[in-house]
């Protein structure tokens, strides 16, 4: 089985994978970034290595919100997490994620396993 770092270097490398991030989840990677590495090292990442990453952010809008609200009231997941649940519904893609908290929501998302 291809490991973790094998897989997400798969994907970012892949010209027939479009890969789609909330920008909840990009600011929820810059604070862990932040806190973990150093406000330099999340700088660097978003100023510097994601603009060189084939991921295209996707904004929010009210209904968005609502939507994100709407899974976390029925799922008990990061509210966050909702926000890459309910992007990935709407725009009919897969969830990539190793994180077994998903595992709750399986059901309403397809899940690509790391």
């Amino acid at each position: 089985m291809e490991g973790k770092f094998e897989k997400v270097k798969g994907l970012l490398s892949s010209e027939d994978t479009l890969l789609l991030m909330n920008e909840i989840n990009l600011g929820e990677t810059y604070y862990i970034l932040a806190r973990e590495r150093g406000v330099e090292k999340a700088e660097y990442f978003i100023t510097t290595i994601l603009p060189s990453l084939s991921i295209q952010g996707v904004s929010n809008d009210f209904q968005d919100a609502l939507a994100a609200a709407r899974i976390k009231a029925d799922y008990s997941i990061a509210y966050a997490d909702c926000f890459a649940v309910s992007t990935a519904k709407k725009e009919g893609a897969s969830l990539v994620t190793g994180d077994p908290e998903f595992k709750k929501i399986r059901k309403i998302v397809a899940i690509d396993w790391m």
